[in-house]
């Protein structure tokens, strides 16, 4: 993916092919209006889906405001960077992790200006599905709201990666699901950090566990 001939190309096939897959299924986002209030409201959010159901997300944004995707500076992030380009879809360099205060300077410039933002509270390298404090600091400085998102898929391939990464195939039943918002206090009292970052790992965990069994999609499914 480093090639600076075959990184964008493979960039372009990769946002292909989640439009394909977007199009020649059958997916539904509920709770859509969830989001939509939000930003009717002008009420900046963090949007929060686990590293593994990243894929699928950027079909669920369907508004003027633009959507930046936090996005890490390990040596995939280009390419990802540039497949979430071909979507429509900006980007912010860092983590919540790594690059933390430029990461959040980004964070915080994007949703000043009206734009809203998307993070992966477990990326960019784990544990698995358990939320980072830097997502809870991003939220907590900013002043937005964090907004849980996930998606499941009927047809899949499971990834034996660190972050169980799911690939929906074409022509597949999905669903993205937006979950409550949950608001942040200003506070740097650890119990209130650590309760917020456990009640945002609970809420992805449950949408996430719903959508599944709606689908039928268990774990280790490899389509």
């Amino acid at each position: 993916m480093s090639s600076p001939f075959w990184g964008p190309i493979l960039s372009w096939l990769a946002a292909r092919y989640i439009r394909l897959v977007w199009l020649t299924g059958r997916w539904r986002v509920e709770n859509e209006e969830i989001a939509r209030n939000l930003v009717e409201k002008r009420t900046p959010f963090i949007a929060c889906f686990w590293h593994g159901r990243m894929l699928m997300i950027p079909n669920a944004w369907s508004y003027a405001p633009r959507m930046q995707i936090l996005i890490s500076q390990h040596r995939d992030g280009a390419f990802i960077s540039r497949a979430l380009g071909y979507l429509g879809i900006g980007t912010i360099a860092g983590s919540t992790t790594r690059g933390g205060t430029v990461a959040l300077r980004g964070i915080i410039r994007a949703l000043k200006s009206g734009e809203y933002v998307g993070i992966t509270p477990d990326g960019p390298r784990g544990p698995r599905e358990k939320v980072s404090s830097g997502t809870i600091a991003a939220a907590r400085l900013s002043g937005a709201v964090l907004l849980p998102v996930t998606y499941g898929a009927k047809r899949r391939k499971v990834l034996d990666s660190w972050d169980r990464f799911v690939i929906p195939f074409p022509f597949t039943r999905g669903i993205i699901e937006v979950g409550q918002p949950l608001p942040v206090l200003d506070s740097s009292d650890e119990s209130l950090i650590e309760a917020a970052r456990k009640e945002l790992e609970d809420a992805l965990v449950a949408i996430t566990t719903s959508v599944d069994r709606k689908l039928g999609a268990s774990e280790t499914d490899a389509g």
